[in-house]
């Protein structure tokens, strides 16, 4: 699929999702406190969620972040994924996720973050129901958790490991292009 493809393909599975839990618009705007306008945006592929935004949803209509990951691409092989047989996400604030993972449906998945110069995972904080760790490939990683006002900036080869329902927010504040292995539970 191409970039624009995966951004409606994303909006169908964010509106089905919604409809199948019963949840109104205005019900789901108000829990992850977004304006009903902007959801309905995203909702029909015009705008783009944040991480924030994402994980908001998927903790409010009770799945997990990797439910969005959900269509199948077809593979050669089931325990191996190739680069052309990857889901990609496309979120708002210049951040793309690649799923590595072969399986979605396994004790742990694996995402590549590519986070543009400047990009973030939003304003707000996320907290994710899964244990999450990340081993940062390429440029550098900003990270705030918690109430904590001081980030933590990691370079090329450090890696970090949160628990489940950590509050954290994350960046790229250089000018080059960062690269994250995400593992989540």
């Amino acid at each position: 699929m191409n970039k624009q493809e995966e951004i409606a393909a994303l909006a169908i599975l964010i509106h089905d999702l919604r409809k199948h839990k019963k949840c109104t618009l205005k019900e789901l705007a108000d829990k992850i406190d977004r304006s009903v306008g902007f959801l309905s945006q995203v909702e029909r592929g015009l705008s783009r969620p944040t991480v924030a935004d994402l994980t908001a949803i998927s903790e409010t209509l009770g799945v997990p972040t990797t439910y969005f990951y959900s269509l199948p691409k077809p593979k050669v092989l089931p325990w191996v994924t190739r680069p052309d047989e990857r889901r990609t996400l496309y979120y708002a604030n210049g951040i793309t996720d690649i799923l590595v993972s072969p399986k979605i449906r396994a004790s742990f998945s694996m995402l590549e973050s590519q986070l543009e110069a400047g990009a973030s995972s939003g304003e707000r904080h996320l907290s994710d129901s899964s244990e999450q760790g990340g081993y940062v490939l390429e440029g550098a990683l900003t990270l705030w958790l918690g109430d904590d006002d001081e980030p933590v900036t990691l370079q090329a080869g450090d890696s970090f490991q949160l628990d489940s329902h950590t509050r954290c927010r994350y960046g790229n504040l250089t000018d080059q292009l960062t690269r994250v292995l995400w593992v989540y539970t």
